[in-house]
């Protein structure tokens, strides 16, 4: 609930429903998830998220609000998770069949971490991440920095000589397409998706309808990839 950009949007409406509802049942549709949980902080500003939760029956773990890293491995051992998926409680246009495809390629190829974002090319809000618990627990016990801390997994993916790495692309460059929600004008272009395609699409829905309507992917044009990671490096190296 405290983001700096856009306060409170994860419980903004979108169709009716607050944003994290969306991301949630998108989760829940993806095949290769056996638990969907929101992992929110103990901070009295996420009570509404917990709230949230308890009404309608998602698992949720509270923890640190700053030290998302650690938040995540006490989740993940609450729920006595194996290997994590991660996705970010902002991108309410999240495809289930993308989340399949990252998790499909982690098994397969038996990696520490599997992602379609180590180099991008599927549009910003379809991130997913997956890593074995193992190395969630190297990265808790050894990550220092406060990007490595408030963003869960650089630790991981900026050690490829201790984690192995796989990331999976997409078949065209689509990275340039901006379907997160960090802004005001994030929030206009989602609920215009939602309002034209209703609840129930993917990716290629979106894709056809930004083709037809182009005026709609411009709502939110020109705003920075990962800033939030970037402002997080940035103190890190004045630190230095």
């Amino acid at each position: 609930m405290s983001s700096t950009r856009l306060p409170a949007k994860v419980l903004m409406d979108i169709a009716g429903k607050p944003m994290l509802y969306h991301v949630v049942m998108r989760a829940r549709r993806a095949k290769r998830i056996n638990l969907v949980t929101v992992a929110t902080s103990t901070h009295p500003d996420d009570d509404p998220v917990s709230l949230f939760c308890s009404a309608g029956e998602v698992p949720c773990f509270r923890g640190s609000l700053d030290d998302v890293l650690d938040r995540f491995y006490q989740a993940a051992r609450h729920f006595n998770a194996g290997a994590v998926v991660r996705i970010t409680a902002d991108c309410p246009l999240l495809d289930p069949e993308v989340m399949d495809r990252v998790v499909q390629a982690f098994l397969e190829v038996n990696v520490d971490y599997a992602s379609n974002t180590l180099k991008c090319t599927y549009p910003d809000g379809l991130d997913v991440e997956v890593f074995s618990m193992d190395s969630l627990e190297k990265a808790w016990r050894q990550a220092e920095l406060k990007s490595e801390r408030e963003h869960v997994t650089p630790f991981i993916y900026n050690h490829q000589d201790i984690f192995s790495a796989l990331n999976v692309r997409h078949a065209t460059d689509l990275s340039a397409l901006r379907w997160t929600v960090d802004e005001k004008e994030d929030l206009a272009f989602v609920r215009a998706v939602y309002d034209r395609l209703g609840t129930i699409f993917g990716m290629k829905e979106v894709l056809s309808l930004v083709r037809q309507f182009p005026e709609l992917q411009a709502t939110n044009a020109g705003f920075v990839r990962n800033e939030g990671y970037l402002k997080s490096l940035q103190e890190d190296n004045e630190k230095r």
